[in-house]
């Protein structure tokens, strides 16, 4: 399977840009609501992925930080725990799954290294859901024959199990 099948594109991809601003970077995630957003350089290549946490991490070191102040921290002047690892367009599933194991999206790269979009694990994982349901369906199981998962019934405060 072809990695592009799962390719979220660039233009449908919020990112920040290597330029931007500690506030600018807190705004954009906060309006997409977003754990983790993948920074662009200028040339539209892929130079890191910045969390929360490290945004929180940020600020905690500068007690002093307020919103004002955050127009003049530059985003790439913040200490970031670790990047994302970005695959190739040529990838290999097998390579894919194992980046989508670790982080929430895997930033896909061309070979001149500009950034093209994302693989969102949950697409891997519907993918891979997908796939086993139809070939339970053909071997003529049921799902619920094979599937062990059976979420628990919510129990109301005046209900008793």
């Amino acid at each position: 399977m072809n990695l592009l099948y799962f390719l979220t594109p660039k233009v449908d991809v919020a990112y920040l840009e290597d330029d931007f601003t500690l506030r600018q970077a807190l705004e954009k995630m906060e309006y997409h609501r977003y754990s983790s957003i993948p920074i662009l350089n200028q040339a539209g290549e892929y130079v890191g992925t910045i969390t929360e946490g490290d945004l929180l991490w940020a600020i905690k070191r500068d007690h002093n930080l307020n919103l004002l102040r955050a127009e003049s921290v530059p985003l790439m002047s913040i200490p970031r725990k670790r990047d994302y690892k970005c695959v190739q367009v040529e990838t290999s599933m097998d390579d894919l799954v194992g980046a989508a194991m670790t982080q929430n999206f895997v930033p896909v790269i061309d070979s001149k290294n500009s950034f093209i979009g994302i693989v969102k694990r949950n697409s891997i994982i519907r993918y891979c859901y997908e796939k086993a349901q139809a070939l339970e369906k053909a071997a003529g199981k049921c799902p619920s024959e094979t599937v062990n998962y059976h979420p628990k019934k919510p129990v109301r405060a005046n209900e008793r199990s």
